[in-house]
């Protein structure tokens, strides 16, 4: 495929989940998918699974969204800057156990990088400082 087509499919899932828009996002992925959320340490494969992980975010912060502030391709890999932000209304669960709603908003840039095997998502690696994010929210 070409590059800007494969940006497109990486945008649309930042679209899809600013929408909670999870059989759109299930779509756009290999059936073993692997999604490596950098911030977190966390390894998740499959679409279900990547899926139930992405809908704990939106639990915790149901106005969370993405904006991509720049989006870059090479052969089949594409970068994009996105900036996340949202109020943390809800739990989160994290490492350590349940972290309780603060009604804090956080704003939270982040590299996300995608890797294609035609036109689906094969793999991911999602950086963010998670330090600065839960400072944010006030869990530090």
């Amino acid at each position: 495929m070409a590059e800007q087509d494969l940006i497109k499919i990486a945008r649309e899932a930042v679209d899809a989940f600013n929408k909670s828009d999870w059989e759109r996002t299930k779509a756009i992925m290999t059936p073993d998918y692997v999604y490596n959320e950098v911030g977190t340490g966390r390894r998740i494969q499959g679409p279900v699974e990547v899926v139930a992980a992405l809908q704990g975010w939106k639990q915790a912060m149901p106005d969370v969204t993405g904006t991509v502030t720049n989006a870059f391709a090479s052969g089949n890999t594409v970068t994009l800057q996105v900036t996340w932000e949202g109020t943390q209304t809800g739990p989160m669960e994290g490492p350590s156990g349940t972290i309780p709603a603060s009604g804090k908003r956080q704003v939270t840039p982040s590299a996300w990088i995608f890797n294609f095997e035609g036109d689906k998502i094969k793999d991911t690696h999602h950086y963010f400082d998670m330090l600065s994010f839960f400072k944010q929210i006030g869990a530090m």
